[in-house]
């Protein structure tokens, strides 16, 4: 499967595919054409044609894409079936909320174990996932294998929280703090600012 020089752009579509396909499978969809895919997702037909053929060949001329073969196929390129494994520091209100609501699984992750600096919060279990002392994050890390940290801390800490996780060899952190982390290449970030989108909405509607 080819994977060299794939855009930023192309692989932050493959989630938008996988969640399509898994919605026509899920509606019992078989086949589906370049076409008809992307009159329901709003891109080009070449264009998707493109973006999957940086990863190979997978439609049939003449019969188009076989969709739950497709949906395995994007869900293999981007790690669903892997098993990853995760904890989320700062169990405090959006913490708890994306515990509570968010299906990790879903994606492919299984919270492990959440962490925080509150005696209320130390030694209870939210959502299923116990909350523990974030004194004892290296000695966690150390014994047990974690690809992403969730960090829902405040600002003031997060820089600080992060150069542990990096040391630690965390793959990646799902950042929602809006601080801009420093952290070493071989630790991947991925910011989520609402404050962008709803300003990118705000234009939007101002444009409109």
């Amino acid at each position: 499967m080819k994977r060299e020089k794939v855009s930023t752009a192309v692989i932050r579509r493959l989630p938008r595919y996988y969640r399509n396909l898994e919605e026509l499978s899920e509606a019992g969809t078989v086949r589906i054409s370049s076409k008809a895919l992307s009159s329901a997702m709003g891109i080009t037909a070449s264009q998707i044609r493109q973006d999957l053929s940086c990863f190979g060949e997978f439609g049939l001329q003449g019969y188009g894409y076989n969709v739950e073969s497709l949906r395995r196929e994007i869900g293999e390129i981007l790690g669903v079936n892997r098993g990853h494994r995760a904890i989320l520091l700062g169990a405090g209100n959006l913490g708890r909320a994306l515990m509570e609501n968010f299906h990790f699984q879903s994606c492919g992750f299984l919270l492990e174990a959440a962490f925080d600096v509150s005696p209320a919060l130390i030694g209870q279990t939210l959502a299923g996932v116990p909350v523990l002392d974030v004194a004892g994050l290296e000695e966690y890390l150390a014994a047990h294998r974690t690809d992403v940290a969730v960090l829902t801390v405040p600002g003031p800490v997060a820089q600080e929280l992060a150069r542990r996780l990096a040391q630690a060899g965390v793959g990646g952190i799902w950042n929602f703090t809006n601080i801009e982390l420093a952290v070493p290449a071989t630790t991947a970030v991925e910011n989520v600012h609402f404050a962008d989108s709803l300003l990118t909405l705000s234009y939007m509607i101002l444009k409109g």
